[in-house]
């Protein structure tokens, strides 16, 4: 784990979920998740946006190339803890397939938080989003 989100972990933590410094102001989820060929558990801050009840994730790793980690690890183990604010609980995340929807969501983000939009022009990937449905 990089001492970044060392730190926003432990500021995350230690301010029921509020942080400073980029993620300011933006909505950060702490997952947990099981590494798809170590088996260790890695704890991630993350940004989410909401629908309806529901959470969402977007895989966009800041417009880079490739994948997130935490997806490829989700991919494999769908399973993992989801810290939002003070409540913690268990979760399977769930990639959204239908593009109609997915592109619907993905502009739901860019509309909260541009820098999403520009994402998705550098990374030269289409950018999976993920629901995190509490189980």
């Amino acid at each position: 784990m990089t001492d970044f989100n060392t730190q926003v972990i432990t500021e995350f933590r230690a301010n029921s979920g509020k942080v400073g410094g980029p993620f300011e102001g933006a909505n950060v989820v702490l997952m947990t998740v099981v590494g798809a060929k170590s088996g260790a558990e890695r704890t991630t801050p993350v940004v989410y946006f909401q629908d309806g009840e529901r959470i969402y994730v977007i895989a966009s790793a800041g417009g880079s190339t490739k994948h997130p980690a935490w997806y490829h690890n989700l991919v494999a183990h769908p399973e993992l803890t989801v810290e939002v604010g003070t409540d913690k609980y268990q979760a399977r995340a769930v990639p959204v397939t239908d593009d109609g929807e997915r592109d619907r969501l993905y502009a739901n983000a860019v509309a909260q938080m541009p820098g999403f939009g520009e994402y998705e022009k550098t990374a030269n990937r289409r950018i999976p989003v993920l629901h995190l449905d509490r189980v």
